[in-house]
């Protein structure tokens, strides 16, 4: 029995699933299955119930999940206090944000953390705004980066980023011309929007307060490919500023302020508030403090 075994068993577990996890684990699914075969022979008992279409816990998988949970978290609480009696920050921190967050906003924040501490190992999962939140309660992660606000009282909140969404259009689009444009002017086009998640649910919020009724071309669960569809001129889009600042350079989108209305983003570092953090975790979070605030000065400067 190895760490690799548990940590494959606890995600099994908590996806009910052998192929998503082995997506989220970057394996395949024999190798999955073969590393949860190897657990139960050698516990000798069956874990996981593999009948009716869908994995679940047996009663000693039930059993066997919170001494699992807790091994691995004893095994990350070990190595960050032998990492603490070191003056360096060592040992490893877990991210969890989504795809535009980790293409946009993190990868400077990486980038310095990796300079100032090169022996602390960087890892990210990479999921919407509730699988981040079930990741920092479940210890899966050190901490998320998600939009605000947060409403858990498990949870405190660090924001690093201040954003808002705009208007994006094909550069031929009849609209690309407009510097601002209201709600409803925009809702004359098909929209492309995100499937699910928190700017999903703000733009139906805002929908909805304003009596409007969308025609939606698309629903996607990739902010990239929603940017591909809209430069495509598939329809316009909602996405925030900071997360098309290359496109709108190569003049591959164009990019419209709302004028009546201001859907903000704001980004925050969220833990839990029970969690003693590490050196190393801190020393991330100061970083992205730092770094994030020098970007929200600037993305206020532009929507002025």
């Amino acid at each position: 029995m190895d760490f690799d075994q548990l940590e494959i068993f606890l995600e099994v577990a908590r996806l009910s699933s052998f192929s998503r996890a082995a997506e989220k684990r970057f394996r395949t699914q024999p190798a999955i299955s073969s590393q949860i075969r190897a657990l139960e022979e050698e516990v000798g008992a069956r874990l996981l119930d593999r009948s009716g279409g869908r994995v679940s816990l047996t009663a000693s998988g039930k059993l066997f999940f919170k001494y699992a949970e807790e091994t691995i978290e004893q095994r990350k609480t070990i190595l960050n206090e032998i990492a603490e009696t070191e003056r360096v920050p060592r040992g490893e921190i877990v991210v969890g944000a989504n795809e535009g967050t980790c293409l946009h906003i993190l990868p400077e924040v990486f980038a310095q953390f990796k300079r100032d501490y090169p022996n602390v190992a960087v890892g990210i999962k990479r999921s919407d705004y509730a699988r981040i939140l079930e990741s920092v309660l479940e210890n899966v992660v050190d901490f998320g980066v998600v939009s605000l606000p947060v409403n858990d009282n498990r949870l405190e909140a660090q924001m690093i980023h201040r954003d808002e969404l705009v208007v994006i259009a094909a550069p031929k689009h009849a609209l690309a011309a407009k510097k601002t444009i209201t709600l409803a002017e925009v809702l004359n086009y098909p929209l492309v929007v995100p499937k699910l998640g928190h700017t999903r649910d703000a733009l139906d919020k805002l929908f909805y307060d304003h009596n409007l009724k969308p025609r939606f071309a698309m629903e996607l669960d990739s902010s990239e490919l929603l940017k591909r569809f809209v430069a495509a001129d598939v329809g316009v889009g909602f996405i925030a500023r900071s997360n098309i600042e290359e496109d709108i350079r190569a003049k591959a989108l164009s990019a419209i302020t709302l004028s009546d209305v201001q859907i903000r983003r704001d980004l925050a570092i969220v833990f839990r508030k029970d969690k003693s953090l590490s050196r190393a975790a801190k020393a991330f979070m100061d970083i992205a403090v730092k770094q994030k605030n020098f970007a929200t000065a600037s993305v206020g400067k532009r929507s002025k």
